[in-house]
């Protein structure tokens, strides 16, 4: 019987948790599925819900960028995770089922893009295809997904109040990292990171560049990205810096991926 309970292996005996065991991997190369790929979040909040005027000129600007680019946009959700909380939270639903309400919402926009974006092969997926987009790409398919990431009702309990932590910037980011892609894009509706919420502010400072842990050390009110990701970010392993630019500015993504220097930078 006891036998039964050991498989010759370099883990043999182990605990998963023991930071001798731990320390020993850190600094392994980690396999990068689409070393080429462009992770790009398009805020359902910030461009979705602005509608035509907004979305319409972005999609076309993707789409162009598509033909000499490898993407994948993920798509936020909006106006409408904002009225669903409302509702669950008025009525004491736990964090893991606001979290799957959410969820529903950014697919609805996810639908939407992949719509807009069919003229220049945009074809919506799931979390189960991540692994099928190296076949898709070289098949010349732009993916669109969700960003809320599935963790459904196993969503972590909030360390302030019942509204889920893990949303859609943070599915982007995890997606960008487990694909290994050579960047994550966060496209809103402002020219980057703020010293304050410059809609409140007008004289608001844009911060060009900085450190997840300076950033998490500044103890910001409020910030144009999840907290949930400037604090995944300093565990990384692929994705070491995220960049956060305005989508209702034409032109903004196509300068970034062109190698100039737009919105703010978090590095980890």
């Amino acid at each position: 019987m006891h036998r039964r309970r050991e498989i010759e292996s370099k883990l043999k005996g182990e605990t998963l948790g023991r930071r001798g065991l731990l320390k020993r991997y850190e600094g392994s190369n980690q396999l990068r599925i689409t070393p080429d790929l462009h992770v790009v979040k398009i805020g359902g909040h910030g461009i979705v819900d602005y509608g035509a005027p907004v979305l319409m000129p972005l999609a076309e600007e993707i789409g162009s960028l598509s033909r000499n680019h490898q993407m994948m946009v993920v798509t936020g959700g909006g106006v409408r995770v904002r009225h669903i909380m409302d509702i669950g939270l008025d009525l004491g639903m736990p964090t893991g089922v606001l979290a799957e309400l959410s969820g529903k919402v950014s697919e609805q926009n996810a639908l939407m893009v992949s719509v807009l974006l069919s003229g220049y092969g945009g074809t919506r997926i799931h979390s189960s295809d991540l692994l099928d987009l190296p076949m898709l790409l070289r098949m010349g398919i732009l993916p669109v997904t969700h960003g809320t990431p599935p963790y459904g009702l196993y969503e972590s309990p909030s360390e302030i109040g019942m509204i889920p932590a893990h949303r859609t910037d943070t599915g982007a980011f995890l997606m960008a990292e487990v694909l290994g892609a050579k960047s994550c894009i966060l496209v809103k509706n402002v020219d980057g990171l703020f010293t304050e919420n410059p809609f409140d502010n007008p004289d608001a400072e844009l911060i060009e560049e900085i450190t997840a842990a300076e950033l998490l050390d500044l103890g910001m009110e409020d910030l144009v990205l999840e907290d949930k990701v400037v604090e995944m970010m300093q565990d990384a392993k692929c994705v070491r810096k995220v960049h956060i630019i305005n989508g209702h500015v034409p032109g903004t993504l196509t300068r970034l991926l062109n190698g100039e220097r737009v919105g703010s930078i978090i590095k980890a």
